[in-house]
């Protein structure tokens, strides 16, 4: 259920794996797409999901997983009773919670598994998923996991999955206002361009993250393969996380009005690590030389 640029190349591991795949979304020109993938597609969301044992979900937000999920025509409403909901997206603790409820009260098993990388390696089957739910069915469950994610963390029976999501996406945050600001001191000390990403790429800090994302400043690609307008939205529900159990998030606060900044500045569907271009702007600096 939601064949985006994650759902569509997950279901096609998934249907590659073996498993009888059928999607459904809202976008014609997604259900499309599938077809031409040779993946089955329905005319609606209680035709998809009727009868199945297992539906995976991926939605762009709070908002879209409640008007999906909820309601006498929603997702919830249409599945088998014992059916197994596995839900990937980037929500809120509490709309997950409000799942949950539902789930139990239609005797649907649902697991927690918002899933950890982009739309340009989930063909690859190299993103990663945090799991909560109950433990019995995850393990059932775990070949299905294994078809569209190369590891699979399981962390306990409520919304942890939700809170480390959410964690991983607060430090991915700082680390991009982190490079941006590092980038622009170095250049200001009269470093080059290339070579200050190699000094990167060379040192303590080199983490996955700061590599991966090394390799596009190189040609200075801020396609976005996660944009500047989700991580803000992803930033919101990490404070409102923060606010709901009583933990100061000021870092996130402050990487959250930079972003704010550039969606204001026209950077709205921009990748995030556009941070850096807004630190040159603020510190005077020019295009670099590549």
């Amino acid at each position: 259920m939601g064949i985006g640029k994650m759902g569509l190349p997950m279901s096609a591991l998934v249907a590659k794996a073996g498993y009888p795949v059928t999607a459904f979304d809202q976008s014609a020109a997604r259900l499309a797409l599938a077809r031409e993938q040779g993946i089955s597609v329905a005319s609606s969301a209680a035709e998809a999901v009727s009868g199945r044992s297992v539906v995976i979900s991926s939605l762009p937000d709070d908002t879209a997983l409640r008007a999906v999920m909820f309601g006498p025509n929603g997702l919830v409403a249409a599945m088998a009773s014992n059916a197994v909901l596995i839900e990937t997206s980037t929500v809120s603790a509490d709309a997950s919670g409000d799942l949950d409820a539902a789930a139990h009260a239609h005797g649907i098993a649902y697991l927690r598994a918002p899933v950890s990388g982009t739309a340009s390696i989930v063909h690859t089957g190299a993103l990663t998923c945090f799991v909560s739910g109950p433990k019995d069915v995850f393990d059932r469950v775990h070949p299905v996991f294994a078809a569209f994610t190369r590891a699979q963390t399981y962390l306990g029976p409520g919304e942890e999955a939700r809170y480390a999501k959410l964690a991983v996406n607060l430090m991915i945050a700082v680390s991009a206002a982190m490079m941006a600001e590092s980038l622009a001191l170095a250049r200001k000390g009269g470093i080059a361009w290339q070579d200050m990403l190699k000094v990167l790429d060379d040192s303590a800090v080199a983490s996955p993250m700061v590599k991966y994302k090394t390799a596009s400043l190189r040609s200075r690609d801020f396609a976005p393969n996660f944009s500047c307008a989700q991580m803000a939205k992803d930033l919101d529900l990490i404070l409102g996380a923060g606010h709901a159990v009583g933990v100061p998030l000021q870092l996130a606060a402050h990487v959250r009005e930079t972003y704010g900044s550039l969606i204001a500045q026209g950077d709205s569907e921009t990748d995030f690590i556009a941070t850096v271009r807004h630190l040159e702007r603020l510190s005077g600096l020019s295009e670099p030389k590549l």
